[in-house]
Formats: structure tokens, sequence, C-alpha cells
């Protein structure tokens, strides 16, 4: 029997068992559609992440409190003492110093009520300067950014993210309203564009004020010389690490610290961030596609059991087959094509399926998912694979029936 021959018989045989075959694709083709989706779910989470720090600010270093080694030698963690100064951030702020640094903004914040005529909305207070809204890729939807003079002379103004402007002025503008502050009023000078969400932080559920009022009028019992945080922007991505050498060798000689690893501040860098979240991702992905893969495991056991039920069936065709002169090899030929065509056919059908899926998904729920061609070319290369590995025991089982026995066979 020539190879033409081999692959009409198997063509045959599984249009013939169309509701047996159509049930050992499904198991192929639901592993195959997980499979896309949950490597697609895993990409897209990872280049929303990505996008979503990256537009925390421009080639971003921040500067926090912490590393602060308590009585007997316990570290007190992050953020648990006032160690950054207004010192810290003019010695920053020269280029002389640190020339790779572009920008410099210190920060000081504080979870506060607002108020206008008709609401009260409670939301994150910023104090900083000019330079916060460069660094932190802050552009403006109305009005204003804070300006120098505005920091220096400590006025009453402030500058509203979406959600705040939203909450306490749903049905007008609030450029040139006035809001209350924990009793002080502030003009609103601008309203931020929308940054949206980054994990469980709203970048838009903010109000940004001058440093110099936040420290003297939202602020009074904090120390006139501290600040809880320093926004750095390196001049370039290439001189990132760079520019974080400098800002850390700088701070530890300000701080009069020889040992690195007793530094009282911590600088993470824009790089930092998205490692850690590339790490929790990856993991998330291949935990899902794990799973995923069990799936597909399951549907090549279908395809297994279907093909020993093809033999089974079929003892008496083989056997006639064998006694025409068809060798054990050709046989075996035949119930591998069978089973390698299964498992196209649950595979491609499995690729189309997580195509659909992966564009309505997005539509339903605000999930994003990225197919890639590599993920679809695994994908199909997979399942046949799983259908000729779970196919060559059933192929070999046929190819040794006996002749005389499959025909005698009822």
């Amino acid at each position: 029997m020539s190879w033409l021959e081999t692959l009409k018989s198997g063509f045959e045989a599984i249009v013939t068992h169309r509701l047996r075959s159509s049930l050992t694709v499904l198991g192929i083709l639901i592993g195959i559609t997980s499979v896309i989706l949950t490597v697609g779910l895993g990409e897209g989470a990872q280049s929303s992440v990505s996008s979503a720090i990256s537009s925390l600010g421009t080639n971003l270093l921040i500067v926090t409190p912490g590393n602060v080694t308590g009585p007997g030698g316990v570290n007190a963690g992050l953020g648990t003492a006032s160690t950054l100064t207004y010192a810290d951030v003019a010695a920053l702020e020269n280029h002389y110093d640190v020339p790779d640094v572009k920008a410099v903004a210190p920060s000081v914040q504080k979870q506060l009520n607002m108020t206008s005529n008709t609401s009260n909305w409670s939301a994150p207070v910023i104090g900083t300067t000019t330079s916060y809204a460069q660094i932190r890729n802050r552009t403006m939807a109305q009005g204003s950014f804070i300006t120098p003079q505005q920091v220096t002379k400590g006025n009453n103004v402030v500058v509203l993210g979406q959600t705040v402007a939203t909450s306490l002025f749903p049905n007008s503008s609030p450029i040139g309203s006035n809001v209350t502050i924990s009793g002080i009023p502030f003009k609103v000078i601008g309203v931020l564009a929308s940054s949206g969400s980054i994990a469980s932080s709203n970048e838009d559920n903010l109000a940004i004020v001058p440093i110099t009022t936040a420290k003297s009028e939202l602020l009074p019992h904090s120390s006139s010389n501290s600040v809880q945080s320093i926004f750095l922007e390196a001049s370039s991505k290439s001189t990132l690490g760079t520019a974080y050498n400098e800002a850390n060798n700088l701070l530890l000689n300000l701080h009069h610290i020889t040992n690195p690893s007793q530094a009282d501040f911590t600088i993470t860098s824009q790089t930092n961030l998205l490692s850690t979240a590339s790490t929790i991702t990856q993991t998330l992905t291949f935990l899902l596609g794990g799973i995923a893969a069990i799936s597909l495991l399951v549907g090549g056991i279908g395809v297994m059991n279907i093909m020993l039920v093809s033999v089974t069936e079929r003892i008496r065709e083989i056997g006639l087959r064998k006694a025409l002169g068809a060798t054990p090899g050709l046989i075996r030929q035949q119930f591998l094509f069978e089973a390698l065509v299964l498992g196209l056919i649950g595979g491609v059908s499995g690729v189309v399926l997580g195509l659909l899926l992966s564009l309505i998904i997005p539509v339903l729920i605000p999930i994003p998912i990225v197919i890639s061609s590599v993920a679809i070319i695994i994908s199909v290369l997979v399942s046949a694979t799983i259908g000729v590995v779970f196919g060559v025991y059933p192929a070999s089982r046929a190819a040794k029936l006996s002749p005389i026995e499959a025909l005698r066979s009822e």
C-alpha cells in the first residue's frame, strides 16, 4: 500500500467516525485554547504593568527613608525615620556632583479631607515642587501646574487629580474655585490629565500643593527640614544606572555613612520596579500555563483512548489488510497518521478559538490579552506532538495483530 493510500484510508476512518473524532478533537481544542489564553493573559499583564510603571515617570529614581537599624541591630524597615532633608535635595540639584540627574522633586504626603461647596472627598495630598510634573510624567487637562514662585511664597493653590476633581466638582470645571483642605481654603489652579491606576493605587486620586504650603499649613507638626521622599529624573535611559550610583554615593557622603549596608535611605529605580513586576507576572503565567498543560495532557489521553477503541473496532479490517500484503509498518503509519490529524485539527481549532476569545474577553472585562505568533506556532506543534506521542501505543498494538487471529474475530 502506498503512502497516498495510507493517508486516504486514515482520512476515511476519521470521517466515518465523525462523533468520536469530534470528541477527541474537543479535548485537544480545550487544552490549546487554555494555553493560548493563559499565555496571552500573562503577556498582556506584563505589558500593562510595564506601561503603567513607565507612566510613573521618565527614567525615574525614588529616594525614600529606610534601612534604619534600631536598638539591638534590628532593621527598622523602610520609611520609619525622616532621614531625608532639604539639604539632601539641594545637593542632588547640584549638577556638578550628580551630572546625570536631570531634575529633582522633594515631596511630603498625607491623606486629608477636602470639601467644595457641594461635596467632600478624602485623598492623598502631596506637597512638592514644580519639577514633580516633569519627573512623574504628568500633564495638565485644565489650567496649570504649581509654579516656582508659588512654591517660594507658599501660596494656597492646589492641582487636582481627575478623580478628586470629578468627585468635588461633578457638574462644573473646578478651575478658579476654592477647595477646603483640613479647614484651610485653597484655590484650584489646574486639573491633571488622567494617569490611571497601578495595582491598588489610583494615580488620579490625589491633590498637589506647594511643598512649602504643605509643611507650614497642612503638616505643621512635621520637621520643617525633613521630606518624605525625593523623586529624581536621570538625564536619559542609558544614564539611569549612573544617576543611581551618583545619587547613592552623594547621599552616603552627606549622611556620613561608610558602610552602604547601613544606609538610612533607599533608592528605587524604574528598572527595579519593572524587574519585580516582570518576575511576578512571569510566575503567574507559568502557574496558569501549567494548569492549562494539564488539560492538554487530558486531551492527549483522550486521543490514546479513542485510538485504542478504533483498533479494537477495526481488528477485522487490520487482519484483511495484512492478508492482502500490508506490512506492520504501513498499519502503524495509518494509525499514527490518524492520531496526528486529530491532534492538528484540535490544535488549529484551539488556536482559532483562542484568537476569537482574545478579541471578545477584553471587550467584556478590562483585561488585556496579547497573543504572540510564537505561542501560536508552539501550540500547533505541541498539539501535533501530542497526537503522535499518544498514538504510538495504539498504532503499535494494531501493527502487532496476527492476520489470522484478526480475521477470526467477531
